[in-house]
Parts: structure tokens; C-alpha cells; sequence
């Protein structure tokens, strides 16, 4: 009986963690190439501006690299990942003081992937709201991202968009689930006055 694609999936990662330990270069491209574009999202949401993000990213990725021997294999390589990005992010948006005073203009026009797609299904639109409405709400919900803390943005996206659990998320952030229930109860109701302030 084969296992589930999840544990294989996690099997191969650690099998390719351990080909780089070992010395094998290619396996990097192998390990890093489908957690590119996850990466860069999570930066975006982060940081509501595609050109930062794809350097937060790409600087995600060199720490990845560097710090890939401090990998143990407790939880999985993707939680670790993200945890890597979000203290990028995170360090950024401490040293620019971009918390309250972030860009609310995305420097994207098209809208394709910045914090307006936050809610919005992979599949598609909600069905029953109109292109006008839906693209109303994005503005609202990008611009009430944008003015909550960096730590707040964090734990929604982890929990909201990236759809970690509790545990996942006491992982990334280094906190226990009881910090993580609080915190996120807290960055909604600050998301929430947010939206109504506007």
C-alpha cells in the first residue's frame, strides 16, 4: 500500500535536504523551484509591492541556502520555509517602518497577485458578487492590511491565505498556540476596525 502523497512529498524533500548535504548541487533546483512562487506571494502579501517582494524573496531563498544545516526536520520544510520568509519580511518592514506608513497604491495595475487577491480562491471568484463589488472589497481589504501592524498582517496571512493550522503557525512565528489563538483573534479585530475606519 503506498502512502499518502503528503508523506511522500515530505519524504522526498528530506531526501533531497540530504542529496545537498551531501554534496549535490542539483538538488537544490530540485528542492527550491515549486517554492518560488510561494514564496514571492507570501512576500507580497506581506509587503503589498511586487518589486520588493521579489527581492524579499529572493533574499528568502538565500537564507534558505545559508541556513539550510539549521534544518532539523522537526516540522515540515515548507513551515520552516515560510517561517524563514516571514522574519525577511518581517526584519523589513521593521527597518523601513512600513507598518503605518506602507504605499496603499500597489505597484501593480493589473492587481494579478498582490494583497487585493489576499481572500480571493485560487479557483475563482466568489459567485454572487459582481466584478465591481468583488474588486471594491479588495481595494478595502488591501488598503486595511496595509494600515494593521506587520505582525498582525502575518498571522492572517499565515492562518487566512496560506491556511496553516495553529500548530503550523506557532511554528513559523516561534510562539506557543495559545499566543497564536490570541494574536490572531486580536489582528482580525484589528483588521476589522481597519476596513470600518475606511
Amino acid at each position: 500500500m503506498s502512502k499518502p502523497r503528503q508523506e511522500r512529498d515530505d519524504a522526498e524533500e528530506l531526501a533531497l535536504v540530504e542529496r545537498i548535504r551531501s554534496g549535490d548541487q542539483d538538488a537544490w533546483s530540485e528542492l527550491l523551484g515549486p517554492y518560488q512562487d510561494r514564496l514571492f506571494a507570501v512576500c507580497v502579501r506581506m509587503v503589498g509591492d511586487r518589486e520588493m517582494a521579489a527581492d524579499l524573496a529572493q533574499e528568502s531563498m538565500v537564507r534558505v541556502i545559508q541556513r539550510l544545516d539549521t534544518f532539523r526536520g522537526g516540522s515540515k520544510l515548507s513551515t520552516w520555509m515560510i517561517r524563514v520568509t516571514m522574519n525577511v519580511c518581517l526584519s523589513k518592514l521593521r527597518s523601513e517602518k512600513l507598518r503605518r506608513h506602507a504605499s496603499l497604491t500597489p505597484n501593480n495595475p493589473s492587481g494579478e497577485g498582490d494583497v487585493r487577491d489576499f481572500w480571493t480562491p485560487e479557483s475563482g471568484e466568489p459567485s454572487g458578487h459582481s466584478r465591481v463589488e468583488l474588486d471594491e472589497q479588495r481595494q478595502w481589504l488591501s488598503e486595511a492590511l496595509l494600515r494593521i501592524t506587520a505582525d498582525q498582517r502575518a498571522i492572517l496571512i499565515l492562518r487566512d491565505n496560506r491556511g496553516l493550522d495553529y500548530e503550523q503557525i506557532a511554528e513559523v512565528l516561534g510562539v506557543a498556540v495559545g499566543t497564536v489563538k490570541s494574536r490572531l483573534f486580536r489582528a482580525r479585530n484589528a483588521l476589522r476596525n481597519a476596513i470600518e475606519e475606511q
